[in-house]
């Protein structure tokens, strides 16, 4: 039995009412969300791992955490720049030499030998800030030529990540390496390809396999145990399935089932940007080391430094403004994942810092209202505007402040 909330019972009916909603009406077949302020916590549990499944939603339920994985990865980072192994300026050129004496295209779609050289290396910095001059480009696929590149290189970084692609980080990046830049580095700000990228640099860097790493710096320390780049035989009961919301009608439709999973196996690439699968209570656990100062239980895992870094705008007004579509109207970028524009407006939900996923999830701190929440779904997002659902959740979870 769930222990007793700590909030008042109207507000815990409210929230609940809210989520509780999508799944009655069939939307999705389950969610997780927790939900913090002043030193108390409340979690809704509610529906079932899949469609048609009989048995309730445990809380450990596993859930494929997409873009929740950027600032894992982040963090990872700053743990190696804290103990001198990487430095922000450095240029990546001596652990990624495919990345060398980069060309860059002269328009978006030009021909791809319509380059000219670029002006300066990417930095290890340009990389967590998604200003390297590669990524996401929102258009059609197959609207430019390199997008068509892109598509034949296997290199999944203009678009939905899944399936993976069948290459090692070392064949990955050196195709990447084969394409000319879209900006020049440090001009621009472009989605996902920089915590790609970030992932095969970390590994070079520490000669560690990226989830070794990951388990070495954070996953052991913080007690994420049950989370990874795949699932174990041992984990399959508690794996949950993934929908995407059907283009013509918006039903849900089955886009990663359990028997079949894609992170059934251990992938020969493992995505720092959306590969990992976890739980509430992982990410609660990863969530609190931004607000203990970067200790956990007495034992300092990052910086204070490096925190104030990474939860710090580092984005130009024209820079934030080109990444609108996907950041929103209020969000600007700090090392790995969205924090407040500078200047912003302070009023808008969600406050503070995090991110959303595009398997259905969202994570945001927001320190000034000493307010945090988590949101896992299993109904992917179609779009990088965030569905109803996540602003229903946001909108309840800051209510509690009024009570």
């Amino acid at each position: 039995m769930e222990p007793m909330s700590p909030f008042p019972d109207a507000w815990v009916g409210e929230l609940h009412d809210v989520l509780s909603g999508p799944v009655e009406r069939g939307d999705l077949p389950g969610l997780i969300a927790l939900v913090t302020h002043g030193g108390a916590t409340h979690v809704e549990v509610i529906g079932t791992r899949a469609f048609g499944d009989p048995d309730p939603l445990p809380r450990d339920a596993i859930f494929r955490i997409a873009s929740l994985s950027k600032p894992i990865s982040a963090v990872a980072a700053m743990t190696l720049v804290d103990d001198g192994t990487l430095a922000l300026d450095d240029p990546v050129d001596a652990l990624l030499p495919e990345l060398a004496a980069r060309r860059v295209l002269l328009r978006i779609d030009a021909d791809l030998d319509d380059t000219v050289p670029a002006a300066r290396p990417i930095t290890v910095e340009d990389l967590l800030t998604y200003r390297l001059g590669f990524g996401s480009v929102m258009a059609p696929p197959g609207t430019y030529p390199i997008q068509v590149a892109e598509e034949q290189l296997q290199l999944r970084t203009l678009g939905p990540p899944w399936p993976p692609p069948p290459l090692t980080p070392d064949e990955w990046i050196a195709r990447l390496g084969t394409l000319p830049l879209l900006h020049q580095p440090g001009e621009t700000w472009l989605y996902n390809t920089g915590g790609q990228v970030l992932g095969v640099l970390l590994e070079r860097a520490t000669g560690v396999p990226l989830e070794a790493l990951l388990r070495e710096r954070l996953f052991d320390p913080l007690g994420m145990t049950d989370t990874a780049f795949s699932f174990t035989p041992a984990q399959r009961h508690r794996m949950t399935t993934a929908y995407v919301p059907d283009p013509d009608t918006g039903a849900p439709v089955l886009h990663d089932g359990i028997d079949d999973s894609w992170w059934g196996r251990r992938p020969t690439l493992p995505n720092a940007a959306a590969g990992l699968v976890s739980t509430i209570d992982d990410l609660w656990a990863f969530a609190q080391l931004f607000l203990d100062g970067g200790i956990h239980r007495g034992q300092r895992i990052i910086s204070e430094a490096s925190l104030a870094l990474m939860t710090t705008d580092h984005l130009t007004p024209t820079q934030r403004e080109a990444g609108s579509a996907i950041l929103g109207p209020h969000d600007s970028w700090g090392l790995g994942l969205a924090v407040p524009a500078s200047g912003g407006d302070r009023a808008h939900l969600p406050g503070g810092f995090g991110w959303n996923g595009g398997s259905g999830t969202s994570w945001r701190c927001d320190p000034e209202r000493d307010l945090t929440g988590i949101l896992l779904t299993q109904r992917g997002m179609p779009s990088p505007e965030p569905p109803p659902l996540f602003d229903d959740f946001w909108q309840a979870a800051y209510e509690v402040l009024d009570v």
